[in-house]
């Protein structure tokens, strides 16, 4: 059998990026262009910009043609298909109610745009230009005149304070509980221009992204169909933006559709992306399923998060005829903090001893010999692989934020000199259990009251150590199978604990779990959001705080990173954050990997330098016609 070549493309060198990503800890908000006077109101200077940017100069000037790592030439047209998981019951995915549907967001704009090579920057997109003074006290946005719903309606700044509230009103809790208290007034100044203001307590980093990521709603179409947020639905809510439903099968395939009327096809921002005619979606039960459709041409481009596939799988027909390309395509984003994590509100688990030494049972160094042929890096940080991760001892910056929380006594003093926790390795790749962390695991059990009795198995107070890992996905069986192995050599009571994805979404919600599997995926300029992943507030219900965690310390240095000013006081507050996280021991670091492990049918192209912070496909990637009618020709689809 023909070996496959795998594509790799080099990340080409992009210093003004880096520069722009690495400079500066002063404050300059938008100046790079101002589009209008400068005006004073309590003395307090206004900007008036196309933009937003709390650290530098914005990348791009109010002119700019389109984003620079697009393609303004890209032809329109084609199918793009991919597959998800499980199934699917609602196009809403801002309730806890059904299981929402892949990309059920895809018809909806918002007032700013991000970029993928610029990751402080924001752009007006359904704006022309901001207001907003050098307090943020309040952020003014004169709105596009020229912006249209699907339906035809046109937007205006009434609808987009209706967007905005709603959330407030009949968003999921840990959502409404972090952002209602931000928020002074909105005011609709005339019929393109709204203002927010915000209270004296709301994060002044956070304020003007956090209003500019508000997707336009039509107030009209909510009042006419009775539509809640708080509720499931069984289409999207109408938009703005680029796509449409175009037709469902519900719980087995999505196909969405550019709209011919589309407002947004001749913006700058838009110039080379949304390329596709048609986007579809297939559903599969598994992992294992899914990718034999791929090999057989039931959905054209497949983005590979199993190793074992990746290394293996990649050698069937469609590839060995060159139907199939196989790439590695560079990957510049943090790198993900995929874990196990505890469910805090177990019993077992509020012992730190406890949690330790189920650590040391997971052993990444065999899995990845073993298991992932070599491919991952462990996962030690929040922030890997990122200017705000955390190494080593403490900086000066550091201790400044630690030593507070070391007086109070909500830290140890051992936080201030030693190194900051490192996933617990593995002495050997050779076997799954490494008896020396077995013998560590086993004296933290003991110290911790754990005892172990004639059968083998620890009790504590009559009770068994209970271990349940709740997964979805029976690709993942191979990897918590040798640890469940591994802990009942401990004596723990362990297990896996296979569901379907609708109990695994509701499960998870609710806290019925032992261990799960998370992936806390954090940004460039953490802010507010981090009470929604760690906060006390968000620990009772939330989507992102699965593991319960409520820890005094870890809110007051979120509080810390949410006031940090500059770039250079965001990062130290960040390693802090990192540095205390890691600390409290609330999961089982997994792996990661820089590169975007991809395999698409030969009839999509993309940009040769990709940007470094987004993969793009569904974004700025391209339909070949030519390439695809020679696919068809060759026979490549069934």
């Amino acid at each position: 059998m023909q070996s496959r070549q795998i594509t790799r493309v080099a990340a080409k060198s992009d210093t003004s990026t880096t520069r722009h990503m690495l400079m500066g800890s002063a404050i300059l908000l938008g100046a790079v262009v101002w589009a209008g006077q400068v005006r004073s109101d309590r003395h307090d200077p206004v900007t008036v910009s196309h933009g937003y940017s709390n650290f530098d100069e914005l990348m791009y000037p109010a002119d700019y043609p389109h984003w620079d790592y697009v393609n303004p030439d890209a032809p329109k047209g084609g199918e793009i298909s991919q597959w998800s998981q499980g199934t699917f019951d609602s196009f809403n995915n801002s309730t806890r109610k059904g299981t929402p549907a892949a990309l059920a967001s895809i018809g909806y704009e918002s007032i700013l745009a991000g970029t993928a090579d610029d990751p402080y920057g924001s752009y007006c997109y359904l704006c022309t230009t901001m207001e907003f003074p050098e307090s943020r006290d309040w952020v003014i946005f004169n709105l596009r005149d020229d912006v249209k719903f699907s339906n035809g309606m046109g937007m205006t700044a009434e609808d987009i304070k209706f967007s905005f509230n709603l959330p407030l009103e009949q968003g999921i809790t840990e959502y409404r509980e972090v952002y209602s208290q931000f928020l002074k007034s909105v005011d609709i100044l005339g019929p393109y221009k709204i203002k927010f203001s915000f209270t004296e307590d709301a994060p002044r980093r956070d304020v003007v992204n956090w209003v500019g990521g508000t997707s336009a709603w039509s107030r009209a179409w909510w009042d006419e169909t009775g539509t809640r947020l708080d509720e499931s639905s069984d289409a999207p809510f109408l938009g703005t933006g680029p796509y449409l439903l175009d037709s469902v099968d519900i719980g087995r395939q999505i196909v969405y559709r550019k709209d011919p009327n589309w407002w947004g096809a001749d913006h700058p921002a838009s110039i080379g992306r949304n390329n596709f005619e048609t986007i579809r979606v297939e559903y599969f039960a598994d992992s294992s399923a899914a990718f034999e459709g791929f090999k057989s041409g039931a959905y054209t481009f497949r983005a590979e998060n199993s190793s074992k596939q990746w290394a293996t799988g990649y050698e069937f027909p469609a590839v060995e005829k060159d139907w199939v390309k196989v790439a590695e395509l560079p990957n510049g984003s943090i790198g993900s903090a995929q874990a196990f994590v505890f469910n805090l509100d177990r019993p077992q688990w509020q012992d730190p001893r406890v949690r330790e030494a189920v650590r040391l049972m997971f052993n990444f160094e065999w899995s990845n010999e073993s298991l992932f042929f070599g491919l991952y890096a462990r996962v030690n940080s929040f922030w890997q692989n990122s200017d705000l991760e955390a190494k080593g001892a403490p900086s000066q910056g550091e201790l400044a934020i630690l030593q507070p929380l070391v007086d109070e006594g909500l830290l140890p003093a051992s936080m201030l000199t030693n190194d900051v926790v490192m996933a617990p390795p593995s002495a050997t790749s050779q076997r799954s259990l490494d008896r020396s962390n077995l013998r560590r695991a086993s004296a933290l059990l003991d110290e911790a009251g754990w005892v172990a009795g004639d059968d083998g198995m620890r009790r504590k107070d009559g009770q068994t150590l209970d271990a349940s890992f709740l997964q979805a996905s029976p690709a993942f069986d191979r990897i918590v199978n040798p640890m469940v192995e591994n802990l009942k050599r401990l004596g723990v009571n362990a297990s896996l604990n296979r569901v379907d994805y609708a109990q695994y979404v509701e499960r998870s919600r609710s806290g019925d779990f032992d261990l799960i599997n998370h992936t806390m995926t954090q940004g460039f300029e953490p802010g507010q959001s981090l009470r929604q992943w760690f906060g006390s507030e968000a620990a009772d219900d939330s989507s992102r705080n699965l593991m319960r965690l409520r820890s005094p310390a870890v809110d007051r240095v979120i509080d810390a990173v949410v006031a940090a000013e500059g770039l250079d006081n965001i990062q130290t507050a960040s390693k802090a954050l990192d540095r205390v996280l890691r600390a409290e021991g609330f999961w089982i670091p997994q792996w990661y990997k820089d590169v975007h492990t991809v395999a698409y049918y030969d009839q999509y192209r993309h940009p040769e330098t990709l940007p470094p912070f987004a993969l793009g496909t569904l974004d700025f990637w391209w339909y070949d016609a030519d390439a695809a009618a020679a696919l068809k020709d060759a026979g490549a689809f069934q």
